[in-house]
């Protein structure tokens, strides 16, 4: 057998197997090669020292599409790249957290889904809740990213050591970044962020091979 877990073609030579792993090997490359342009290296020394990572929701950890039901109740997608993101992101050893203007019982069921560090909602001073973190945690601004999309998230942007925005962020906010995914959001831009600071700390090929036994 070989490492893929496919069996050894007549003569030792590659099974179709073999093959089929060969090229999607070889796409998962090109696309990560895409994605890690300069943009990605250059931002690299920022996120080395990351311990916690907050997201804002709308347009970041979804598309920022709002949907009523009948009965008013909001709804909201998210993207399972993204949770996966976030859970490889917290067993390398980085806390993470939600900091949103708005409320919704569908972003406390996504949070408890992924045990997430810190959950605030109804936020509009959200400087204020974040010197809370910082207070509670221990931690220094260089050790914080952030990711949002929009005016209200400029305030954290500006005051944290590494700052993301998703593809699809309004121009101020992407100006303002250290870093703009190469995705929009709700589309696996947290999950490119997730992957950067896991990079940016050594940790990426430890985890990678968990996932390979």
């Amino acid at each position: 057998m070989t490492d893929a877990g496919c069996p050894i073609g007549p003569g030792g030579y590659p099974s179709d197997c073999n093959v089929t792993q060969g090229l999607l090997a070889r796409s998962r490359e090109r696309d990560q090669a895409a994605a890690r342009g300069p943009a990605w290296h250059n931002a690299l020394a920022k996120a080395a020292g990351v311990k916690l990572l907050l997201l804002d929701v709308d347009g970041v950890l979804t598309d920022g599409t709002i949907v009523y039901t009948h009965s008013g109740t909001e709804m909201k997608s998210f993207n399972t790249k993204d949770g996966f993101g976030i859970r490889i992101l917290q067993e390398s050893g980085v806390a993470v957290g939600v900091i949103t203007a708005r409320s919704s019982e569908a972003v406390r069921r996504r949070a408890d889904d992924l045990n997430l560090a810190h959950l605030y909602q109804g936020i509009r001073n959200k400087i204020e809740v974040y010197e809370q973190i910082l207070t509670k945690e221990k931690l220094t601004p260089a050790q914080v990213a952030y990711m949002g999309d929009d005016w209200l998230d400029l305030s954290l942007i500006i005051r944290v050591g590494f700052a993301a925005a998703p593809a699809d962020a309004v121009a101020e906010v992407r100006a303002a970044a250290h870093y703009v995914a190469t995705v929009p959001g709700g589309r696996g831009a947290v999950r490119e962020v997730c992957e950067l600071i896991i990079a940016a700390q050594g940790k990426e090929s430890e985890l990678l091979g968990k996932y390979r036994r």
